[in-house]
């Protein structure tokens, strides 16, 4: 099972979730109230907090990680490595009350969804880092992530890991091609579609069917779509929303097209030569899930050197090879083309963990949809939805 399909649909969460969109003024931590004591020079631990199956292990030993290790033996750092974060509203709800009462959470370093890490910079609940110290960022970070709307210059945030939503297919029970997102409303496809159920998984690409920029839509843009999808609904085109099982339907070929992650297909096909993934003709939506440090880490120093670790692009190629997302070092497939294993070389020629210029020219990277916007939108979206 991906990692990144855990996810749940928006607005199905913790009341905490509710409080971020509300942009409730007392939760908002002012910049000088962010930082704590850091004690890093003198106690080389670091609490690194992240998704499951979302980081290389040893074949041999899964208790291993073999680039987290590297970094301990290389700096003398131990790492606590917990696999809690199964879903981003939920781990909200876990860490919000220590972060608005200005308490430490226990935790250096943590990874979410671009659109929950917009939350926490508009609530002031994450440090800026020291690109100073991390020289492997500012040189190698893909420039297509350098800038976020949510997080102007990547200050509070690094990419862990990136990803494209697009369209998986399968080619040989649909007989024919997927090139543009309209495509799925064909008569052939009816009640053979799915779609992501979450709000933030699923608009963007949704909106670029329809010829809308997503780096700069508007609310008309996702009634219309909205409109656009709930009649697909009714005439029973959708068969129905997804989290993870849209995997299972389109390996089995009780569906035959759907929207999908980028990761997720890497690893069908290894099983399904026939299924493809596709970035539509329209585009399709870049996203990244980014490395954030809490207020009051006691750590910090430590989370930047282990954020700068994981931009050697060795270190991103070893992972790259083990997760199969976006590399936000592009550096690294250098790494892998220049490998003496056939299977991990030809990784470095894969578009979906190195999208090619041609691919990249068709790849977008959503406005996060805001505090006054969501609460509506969510509403509306988990109508249609069935949520």
């Amino acid at each position: 099972m991906s990692r990144r399909s855990l996810l749940r649909a928006l607005g199905a969460g913790a009341a905490g979730a509710a409080l971020a969109g509300c942009g409730v003024p007392a939760a908002f931590v002012e910049p000088g109230e962010r930082a704590g004591r850091d004690s890093s020079a003198t106690d080389h631990t670091l609490h690194f907090a992240n998704w499951p199956l979302y980081i290389d292990t040893d074949d041999d030993d899964e208790s291993k990680r073999p680039t987290l290790d590297a970094f301990s033996r290389r700096t003398g750092i131990s790492v606590t490595y917990t696999e809690e974060i199964n879903d981003n509203d939920e781990f909200f709800g876990k860490i919000s009350p220590a972060l608005m009462n200005r308490q430490q959470t226990g935790r250096d370093l943590i990874v979410i969804s671009d659109w929950m890490a917009a939350r926490f910079v508009r609530l002031g609940w994450v440090q800026e880092m020291d690109r100073a110290k991390q020289p492997n960022v500012a040189k190698y970070l893909d420039p297509q992530l350098r800038t976020p709307a949510f997080d102007e210059g990547r200050l509070h945030s690094v990419p862990w890991q990136s990803g494209i939503t697009g369209i998986a297919y399968n080619r040989k029970k649909l007989g024919r091609e997927i090139r543009s997102t309209g495509e799925l409303w064909a008569d052939d496809l009816r009640g053979r579609v799915t779609l992501l159920s979450g709000l933030d998984e699923s608009f963007a690409l949704l909106m670029q069917g329809d010829g809308v920029d997503i780096t700069r839509w508007t609310a008309d843009d996702f009634h219309t779509m909205c409109e656009k999808v709930e009649k697909r609904v009714r005439s029973k085109h959708i068969r129905r929303f997804t989290g993870n099982d849209y995997i299972k339907d389109l390996a089995t070929g009780d569906v035959l097209a759907c929207q999908a992650y980028s990761g997720d297909v890497i690893q069908l096909q290894a099983d399904n030569p026939d299924i493809e993934f596709v970035v539509s003709e329209e585009g399709a939506e870049l996203w990244a899930e980014s490395l954030m440090i809490p207020n009051l880490a006691r750590h910090k120093r430590n989370a930047e050197r282990l954020i700068d670790h994981y931009y050697d692009p060795e270190v991103a190629a070893e992972l790259a090879a083990w997760v199969n997302y976006v590399c936000p070092v592009p550096a690294a497939r250098d790494v892998l083309a220049s490998s003496k294993d056939e299977e991990t070389a030809a990784l470095a020629e894969d578009p979906l963990i190195f999208p090619d210029d041609a691919m990249r020219e068709r790849l977008a990277i959503a406005r996060d949809i805001t505090s006054e916007e969501r609460m509506d939108f969510a509403k509306k979206w988990n109508g249609i939805v069935g949520l």
